[in-house]
Parts: C-alpha cells; structure tokens; sequence
C-alpha cells in the first residue's frame, strides 16, 4: 500500500500481502514435485530431499507470514524513485537527535530481514544496554531488482550504480554525511560508495572486502615476505578460494551469464526458490550440519517470502550478470579508496580477506577477528557486529 508522495518524491510503504497471495503458495506447496535423490550422499550433490520436504511441511503448515509481516512493519517504511528505479527502504531514526546516519545494505540471497535483530540496538543503544553516543539513524533499503524494490525495468544495476542511488537518497532524506555497513553485495555497494563519494562517507564498515582473498596459489617468495601470522592466513584463503571454485560458484555462473533461463524456474515453484537459497544459508554459515544451527527457521523462511512474494529472483540475481558484463568492474574493485575502513572477520566466511591485501587499496583503521559467525553476521551472531559497528565509528568520533 503506498500514498502520495512529499514533496522530495518519498512516499509511505506498508506490507500488505494478499490472502490470495498466500493461498496460491500454499497450493504450490502441496502439489510439490519432488525429484529422485541418490542414497547416502549428503549434501554433496546439493539440498537433501528429505531435509528440504521437513522444511516445506513446516512452511506449509506452521511458518506465519502475517507475523512476520507485522514485525518487518514495526519499521517506518518508505519508496521512491532514483535513476528510473524503485527503490524501498526503512528509515528508522534514533531517539537519539545526534545520532549518526548509517545505510546499511543487505546482499545475495539476503535481503532487508537480515537486519531485523540489529536495527534496534543500532537505533536506541540505551534500550538495549548501550552508550546513547552510539546511536545511529539507520536506513535499511533493499537493493533494485530485489524484493520490494524490484524488479528493475533497465540493465545496468551493479554495485556503483546502486551506490550512486544510496548517495541520492542519503541526500533526499536529509543527511549530508553518513556511514555505511554491508556484507556480500552489500559490502561491494557500500565499499563503493566510500571509494567513488569518500567526500559524503564518515566511514565504511564490511564483514567482507572484495577482492581481498588469495585467488591464487602463493609462491614461495610470496610468503616468505609475510609474517607467520598472515602467511598461514594466506594459505588458509587459498584453501577455501579453491574449494570455493571447485564446488561453490554454480550459482554465480548461472546468475552471471543467463539469470532469465533460471527464473522461470524460481518463480514457478516456492520449493525451488526455497532450496535455491537455503543451500547457500547452510554453507556459508558457521553451522556444521543444518542452516537452523546459524539462522532461525522462520527468519530464513521470512528472507525467502521476499523473494517469493515479489517474484525478485530473476531481477535480484541480475546483478551478477550486470557486474560480469561490466568493462570496469575490475578497476573499480582494484580501485583505492581513502574513506575510513573497518572490517569484521567472522570466521566461517567462505572468502577469507588478507590484511596485507586488504591495506593496498583500502584505509583500514579497525580490523577485527571474531570466534563465530559466517557470511550473515546480521543474523547469526548480531550483538557481535552491533558491538564492532559501535566500536567503529566511536573510534572515528573519538580522533574529529
């Protein structure tokens, strides 16, 4: 449901699902087609079917979208209109008036739930046990072509260009200068905008940096120029970046090269969309066997209603075509950028960063390694990152 828009082209949003909407899921889950499966293999060929059916009887019979639903509506919700795109985000200001803005910014297969156990203690630290001087006015958009912000009507949404639109709307809504936090794609857009508006950008915090890992082999000179501490991190990073192309990258190769022929395979069956991102919530997290171990059932089956209820997952996986086909995406990842940096490492991220590569093109001022947590720290591990958040842009507050 949305109203008229003020005068800055901001318009009211609220999540309104029809019932027909949730009638028409639930047929779909009932006439599943299920595919044969191979006995005692695991997870190795993909989602096991019997996990997969025990996770669809759930969302059939148990899961409550109308709940869930109602606490994404808690946000004060908001679209408009930025270089011919709809763009949809919460805007939660602090009761806090000094509070510092910060967008942050979901990736793939995220989406603005992510950040449902992190916006609070953001926005009002006091209420959650907190230094009131870390408050922050937080905006939470989703990214165009994903969720209520898609799907995109032009080409060319890749991470430079959505960071252009988060300056944009940071200006629309008042906020000269601002922070920025984001993993996965959200790292990319959010290191972007500290790299190509390094003037609007108080700081830059990821818990992944692009480009950072070993993507080859390190030679021997290679790592006799490190200290023992980074030269068995480097191998460590080659280590997973070479099991991460071995068995890993699928889906970015498909998403990169032919995300239409894929959607009509995610649009038409829930249950395809569901194992689609599940799996990828199983093996990026920091669980061993199931993705429940690191993110809540229901909270993983709210992120995937998104895609679903939208019918985003050909637009949202758009994105990775845009950047394969995009001439100077290399020099922009390889290019520096001078805006204060922060990096949290959780330890079950799948793309390892170096610090030794990470400080050729970056201004990193805070670089910390945390026990637990994998590629969606939002989620698994919040008080984690809320604390490291904090810490950060006290830390720049502290030398202004």
């Amino acid at each position: 449901m949305t109203s008229t828009p003020t005068p800055d082209g901001i318009r009211p949003f609220r999540i309104d699902v029809p019932q027909s909407d949730l009638d028409d899921l639930h047929r779909r889950l009932d006439l599943t087609r299920w595919p044969d499966e191979l006995p005692g293999v695991g997870w190795s060929y993909g989602v096991p079917r019997d996990y997969l059916k025990e996770l669809v009887r759930h969302w059939r019979h148990a899961y409550d979208w109308r709940a869930a639903e109602a606490e994404l509506n808690a946000w004060p919700q908001f679209t408009t209109t930025i270089d011919g795109a709809n763009v949809h985000f919460a805007h939660i200001r602090s009761p806090e008036p000094d509070a510092t803005p910060l967008i942050i910014t979901h990736g793939w297969p995220g989406s603005i739930v992510e950040f449902l156990d992190v916006v609070g203690p953001l926005t009002d630290p006091a209420a959650h046990g907190g230094d009131p001087a870390d408050a922050f006015h937080v905006v939470v958009p989703s990214i165009p072509g994903f969720g209520l912000s898609g799907p995109t009507t032009d080409t060319g949404w890749e991470a430079a260009r959505v960071a252009s639109a988060w300056v944009e709307l940071m200006t629309r809504l008042g906020y000269g200068r601002f922070g920025a936090q984001g993993g996965d794609w959200g790292a990319a857009i959010s290191r972007e905008l500290g790299r190509a508006h390094p003037d609007r950008l108080i700081g830059v915090h990821l818990n992944l940096l692009p480009g950072a890992q070993a993507t080859h082999e390190p030679t021997r000179e290679e790592l006799d120029a490190l200290d023992p501490g980074e030269r068995e991190r480097t191998l460590e990073s080659w280590r997973r970046w070479a099991e991460w192309s071995r068995e890993g990258t699928g889906y970015a190769v498909l998403q990169a090269t032919r995300p239409q022929t894929l959607a009509y395979a995610l649009m038409d069956s829930p249950v395809g969309q569901l194992a689609w991102i599940v799996e990828k919530f199983r093996e990026w997290t920091d669980s061993t066997e199931l993705p429940e171990e690191a993110v809540e059932r229901d909270r993983l089956l709210t992120n995937v209603m998104l895609y679903w209820l939208t019918g985003t997952a050909g637009s949202a996986s758009r994105i990775y075509y845009e950047r394969a086909h995009d001439p100077s995406w290399a020099a922009k990842q390889s290019g520096p950028s001078t805006a204060p940096t922060a990096l949290a490492l959780f330890p079950a991220e799948p793309q390892l960063p170096l610090r030794h590569k990470a400080d050729r093109t970056e201004n990193i001022v805070r670089w910390t390694e945390f026990d637990r947590g994998g590629h969606f720290p939002a989620m698994e591990e919040p008080d984690l990152l809320v604390g490291d958040v904090r810490a950060f842009f006290r830390q720049l507050r502290a030398k202004d």
